[in-house]
């Protein structure tokens, strides 16, 4: 039977106004958790698991209910987001809790992953009942906690109405690649965006090392950008959090860039491109994390450039 039940001048979803939807979060951290937040503060009654349960449970104090177990949060939940780390986490959490969701419900998959890891996933859904949306975003800590993230999906149209109401509440803008969530459009749109922002931060961190080692001050670098077209917002915050040496706490941390440069790096190598930038990125990033500096910014790839910087 259809999920949706039309009465009337307004919409039901099993007897319950369109207005409020029940949404499980799994994955609190610095993505899920200002997630969450926004979705409550829109109204909608949600409700939060972390496999390290205390990092939900400050989420306690916005009226969200912290689920003890995965499968407890998504039990009768209208839209389930998953924002995990990686595929892998993502397919070990929802091989067992997929099947507790209610038949009709919609997956909202936000963790950026590899389009393989969306082609099982999407299987995953099939199985359980669910419609599946492959459903990156693109944004750091504070666009997450405004609730401006943009958000990339792709899945069945008749979910849409369903899920619309979350993705306005986490995003300002949504930009659909497609009905078949299951096709990776939106993922690899989303690779795309990284390979950008990550080529990006790392050329903030060389500049600022380079013009500080030659003893060019980086204010008259931006000086000459400045109102050009070769100056950028992101590159600016970057930059300044190299020169500042503001690292912690990470908008984009050394672990999830690095991880996301490696999906990139397959995805090329599957379309027999070499990206010789982004390897060396990738790289820089490695090592970087092997030198203890995994959960900081991710321009602190700059490290990588200096002398003493290779791992104990």
């Amino acid at each position: 039977m259809d999920p949706w039940v039309r009465t009337g001048r307004s919409e039901t979803i099993k007897g319950r106004s369109m207005s409020q939807l029940t949404v499980a979060v799994l994955g609190t951290g610095i993505m899920g958790s200002a997630m969450a937040r926004n979705i409550a503060g829109a109204g909608h009654a949600v409700r939060a698991w972390n496999r390290t349960i205390s990092r939900a449970e400050p989420l306690a104090e916005d009226g969200i209910e912290v689920a003890p177990t995965a499968a407890a949060a998504v039990d009768g939940a209208d839209v389930v987001i998953t924002m995990l780390f990686d595929g892998a986490a993502v397919a070990e959490v929802m091989r067992e809790t997929a099947p507790a969701m209610r038949p009709g419900a919609a997956w909202l998959q936000m963790t950026t992953v590899g389009p393989d890891d969306v082609t099982a996933l999407a299987a995953i859904a099939e199985s359980a009942g669910v419609l599946f949306y492959d459903s990156p975003v693109s944004g750091t800590r504070q666009p997450a906690e405004s609730g401006t993230l943009v958000i990339m999906t792709a899945g069945p149209a008749t979910g849409r109405d369903l899920v619309t109401p979350v993705l306005d509440a986490v995003g300002s803008r949504t930009v659909w690649t497609g009905d078949d969530g299951g096709a990776a459009t939106s993922t690899r749109l989303k690779l795309v965006v990284n390979s950008w922002v990550i080529a990006v931060s790392n050329a903030a961190g060389e500049i600022v090392t380079l013009a500080q080692a030659i003893g060019v001050p980086p204010a008259q670098f931006f000086e000459v950008l400045d109102g050009g077209p070769l100056d950028l917002p992101f590159l600016r915050i970057k930059a300044d959090l190299v020169e500042r040496s503001a690292l912690s706490p990470a908008n984009f941390a050394v672990d999830t860039s690095g991880k996301d440069a490696h999906l990139i790096l397959d995805l090329a190598r599957d379309a027999d491109l070499r990206l010789d930038g982004m390897e060396a990125f990738s790289a820089r990033l490695d090592r970087v994390a092997a030198a203890g500096h995994a959960h900081e910014d991710m321009a602190a790839s700059y490290l990588a450039g200096l002398k003493d910087s290779e791992p104990a």
